[in-house]
Order: C-alpha cells, then structure tokens, then sequence
C-alpha cells in the first residue's frame, strides 16, 4: 500500500503531484499494490476534486476527529491544522517499509515509490 499525505486539495504542488500519480497509477496500482491518497479536507472537497483532476485512487479525509490519520503517522502540523507531504510504503504484514516527509512546498518524487516497490 502506498498512504500519500498531502496537505490542501487545490493547490499548486498537491496537484502536480497527484497528476503524476494520476498519469502513473499503472505503477501503483495491481493485485499487491493500493495508493491511497489522504488529507484534512472534508470528503465534499476530495470528491470534488477528484472529479475535476480524474483521480481513479482513493482520497480519504482525515477531517475527523480532525488529523488523527497524520497524527498517528506523525505527519499533522498542529499550529497549521494540516498534514505534511508524507508518503508510507507499508508491505503485506503491515509493516512501514519505506517513509519520506517532505515539507509542505517540497514536492516528492515518484521515482523513489517505483524502487521502493520493486524490492518487495
């Protein structure tokens, strides 16, 4: 499973890397493989925008209790109320088998998905 933090639907970099995801979801979708992609937003605001961009992967909202998905994967900014750009590979046992978090106007880089999951 790829969980793919992000912290605001319509925005600049949050798109541009969701697109991406969008425009590869070849590669991070299968028979072993599920991309989740997960924020603060109200789910209105997800569906929203999922329909607009054509995302086909999952949008969850941690919207309430508010944060409590990012929290738990240590990724929610209290002051901000959001969830930083945090991206967990967790394998078949459940176990976190890669983690990178980036800061809010740092953009990931899907490369590092790719590798990550072709070694398990």
């Amino acid at each position: 499973m790829v969980l793919v933090f992000y912290p605001f639907a319509f925005t600049r970099v949050c798109q541009g890397e969701l697109c991406q995801l969008r425009d590869s979801i070849a590669d991070f979708s299968s028979d072993d493989v599920q991309t989740l992609a997960i924020s603060c937003d109200s789910s209105p605001v997800q569906a929203r925008w999922a329909a607009e961009q054509g995302y086909t992967f999952p949008m969850l909202a941690d919207f309430w209790p508010h944060g409590e998905v990012a929290k738990a994967y240590g990724v929610f900014l209290d002051d901000v109320g959001v969830a930083l750009r945090g991206t967990f590979i967790v394998d078949k046992q459940g176990n976190v088998a890669h983690r990178v978090v980036n800061a809010i106007p740092d953009a990931r880089d899907l490369e590092d998905y790719r590798k990550v999951l072709a070694t398990l």
